[in-house]
């Protein structure tokens, strides 16, 4: 076709380019993030994902642990998660073909191999975190605690009211014993037709129903478990409260709490595809069954120091957990606990927003040495702040955490927090377009995230160290 104006294009031959052999060494840029992971893989441990394979003889040779690792790492890094994709990726992107050559895995090797191997990649986040450290990486000056609900592979239309199951529950059993007499009466006039069959076989839709009620009743009893569960911790936590106003001689404030009630509420819920996630509202998006991603982090580079998952909406009771977690993968990853002048375990900040806020959560981060801070809520407009030193004896552990985070080294400390803890979440769920589950079930889960953690961490240290300084400090480390 004759172009209109005489201006002059580039060359452009498709059935040359079609026969030219491109190699992913001379078409990317040496310093690709695919070439630092070929470089940096193969120097971590990873015995436990080649043991898994030695004792097996049957079938053909499984494909390289180290390159099923290095692709896994890859595709999460550059935000491809779904096994199908990353196969998909694997015939026509460079970069994937840099690591997986000629000899290709399929959709259910790749997804196979995560899933066997998803609680050893809990090891290799101590290596990375450990890498990160001896990189300089780890300061633990400021360490920044904060959550973020992700939908799960589970459906809001998969899911039932307590309530509703005992009406479905009724209505199946009615209508299997139907179904029954049914087939009773019916089975002297299809003698006949049934040839050889033994003739005691269930119908196709008896066998749905049943199925269908089985599927209720396990869900009834979850939720039974789960109210009884609760019954359980409120009657010990108000047993706990009685004790200690005995102990203190103070009276009950408030009014009689009512009788602890060992049934699930009607409205109670509980979803057939993924029965552990639970319903959580989603910024503007209204409600979804979802699980609850938590993360400690460094100040310094951004480094996640403990990534874990819980079903629990509210980050009051997390606290505790997340610091367990990062003090537990400090010392699998063999970084040693900052001590002062003394040689005391010195404390290290931990600032979190007031979804956290408890009096129990500040003694119990105090007591892990941690020096917590913690917002109490918000401040309301014109309101006078109070100095430590106006914060009498006698002022609630709320009000000694408020002077606590207004003071010039708090204000220092938790204004970090919005540049430490929030930008990884955007991370994630932005430049890498993670947010969603794949996975169901919370251990699973828990491992997709620990994935997701280990990988943000990579990228870190791809972005601030040279590779030859990382496989330097991996052959010391190694």
């Amino acid at each position: 076709m004759d172009h209109l104006a005489a201006k002059p294009y580039r060359p452009w031959n498709p059935e040359q380019y079609q026969q030219q052999a491109h190699s992913p060494r001379s078409k990317l840029p040496d310093g690709d993030l695919v070439f630092f992971l070929l470089e940096v893989v193969p120097g971590l441990n990873l015995r436990k994902f080649y043991a898994h394979y030695e004792a097996e003889t049957r079938g053909a040779p499984p494909f390289d642990p180290a390159m099923m690792v290095c692709l896994l790492f890859y595709a999460y890094c550059v935000g491809v998660y779904s096994s199908r994709k990353i196969a998909l990726a694997c015939e026509r992107n460079l970069a994937f073909l840099a690591i997986v050559g000629v000899d290709r895995p399929d959709f259910r090797t790749i997804s196979d191999f995560r899933k066997i191997h998803l609680q050893t990649f809990k090891e290799t986040f101590h290596q990375i975190l450990r890498l990160a450290h001896e990189l300089g990486m780890v300061h633990l000056g400021n360490l920044s605690t904060d959550g973020s609900k992700f939908p799960g592979n589970a459906s809001r239309h998969k899911a039932m009211s307590y309530s509703y199951m005992k009406k479905e529950e009724q209505r199946l059993q009615d209508e299997i014993a139907a179904l029954l007499e049914r087939a009773h009466q019916q089975d002297a006039e299809e003698d006949a037709a049934l040839g050889s069959r033994r003739g005691d076989e269930l119908p196709d839709e008896l066998q749905r129903r049943q199925g269908r009620l089985a599927k209720i009743q396990e869900a009834q009893r979850r939720l039974e478990a789960q109210a009884h569960a609760a019954a359980e911790a409120e009657r010990q936590q108000r047993a706990a409260a009685a004790a200690e106003r005995q102990r203190s001689g103070q009276k009950r404030r408030g009014k009689e709490p009512g009788p602890i009630v060992e049934t699930p509420d009607a409205k109670a819920q509980t979803n057939f595809t993924d029965p552990e996630l639970k319903i959580m509202k989603q910024n503007n998006k209204g409600w979804e069954y979802s699980a609850n991603a938590q993360v400690v982090v460094d100040g310094a580079f951004q480094i996640i120091v403990a990534g874990e998952v819980t079903t629990a909406a509210n980050d009051k009771e997390q606290a505790l957990p997340l610091a367990e977690a990062a003090k537990a993968n400090l010392t699998a990853a063999g970084i040693d606990w900052p001590k002062d002048e003394q040689g005391q375990p010195r404390k290290i900040p931990n600032t979190l927003d007031s979804g956290y806020y408890s009096e129990q959560a500040t003694k119990d981060l105090e007591a892990m040495s941690f020096d917590p801070y913690i917002a109490t809520g918000r401040q309301k407009h014109h309101t006078p702040e109070k100095d430590v030193a106006e914060v009498a004896a006698e002022a609630t552990a709320k009000e000694r955490m408020q002077a606590k985070v207004r003071t010039p080294e708090g204000k220092a400390l938790y204004s970090r927090r919005k540049v430490i803890v929030e930008p990884v979440f955007g991370q994630i769920k932005g430049a890498r377009g993670f947010r969603r589950w794949l996975l169901r079930g919370l251990e699973k889960i828990g491992g997709e995230w620990n994935l997701i953690c280990l990988t943000h961490n990579l990228l870190k240290v791809w972005r601030y160290r040279n590779v030859d300084e990382v496989t330097k400090k991996l052959s010391i480390i190694y």
